[in-house]
């Protein structure tokens, strides 16, 4: 609170890190997450999602190999090429996912599916898991133009308002947003099916986050009818 103090008494000059430029960004917690998708799309029966089965995790390897080599550790090396791949990595994941949740909604909406309740519910506990990944990594790619841009400090108008935004005391002194922050909040939007903590101010964003739960809320309704039906 005293630094909060200070800001405001003296340090007419003092800008938060989210609004001047800064290091660059880890993109191991990323990495990560695309490798679970992967597994998790591999782990799918292949009733689900887009064929051949093998294809679309092979391109999504690929793609993250070159992703890694451009920028192995820190995102410091911006380059259009790694722009586009990244943006196309995204949209085959979620391509593959809402393909999958639509094949599984039919299949529950027209009797199609079998009498696995643990199969049923481990399948669209992997499409809910992927689900809230994808849209976490579609809101750390374009919000205020993505993590190069965010870095640079190149735009103060953000597409998603989070608290410390509003309150800055309330957080360390050096805080932006980061990936798991953009991950938490899809999390918290298909937990709620709606903005918890983290407000979308942009229309892409509030679109964004209306499709991520309309996903959600069919494949988990119809999840869970389908599978007490079977269980009773």
């Amino acid at each position: 609170m005293a630094r909060a103090r200070a800001r405001h008494a003296g340090e007419s000059d003092w800008m938060p890190a989210w609004l001047r430029p800064t290091g660059p960004e880890n993109r191991l917690p990323v990495s990560a997450s695309i490798v679970v998708v992967i597994a998790l799309q591999i782990w799918l029966s292949g009733r689900y999602g887009l064929h051949p089965r093998w294809l679309l995790p092979l391109l999504e390897i690929a793609l993250l190999v070159v992703l890694t080599a451009i920028n192995p550790v820190r995102l410091s090396r911006e380059t259009r090429i790694g722009r586009y791949l990244s943006m196309a990595l995204a949209g085959l994941i979620t391509l593959d996912n809402v393909a999958s949740a639509l094949v599984l909604d039919y299949g529950i909406l027209s009797g199609k599916t079998s009498n696995d309740a643990i199969g049923l519910l481990s399948t669209g506990a992997a499409i809910y898991l992927t689900n809230i990944i994808v849209f976490g990594i579609w809101y750390w790619e374009l919000d205020r133009g993505g993590p190069f841009n965010r870095a640079a400090g190149t735009d103060p108008h953000p597409d998603f308002l989070f608290p410390q935004m509003v309150s800055p005391e309330m957080g360390p002194e050096h805080w932006e947003p980061r990936y798991l922050d953009y991950l938490y909040t899809s999390f918290t939007n298909v937990m709620a099916f709606s903005p918890t903590d983290t407000m979308p101010l942009s229309r892409w964003a509030k679109s964004l986050m209306a499709l991520q739960s309309a996903i959600a809320l069919s494949t988990t309704a119809l999840v869970l009818a389908r599978a007490v039906n079977i269980l009773k």
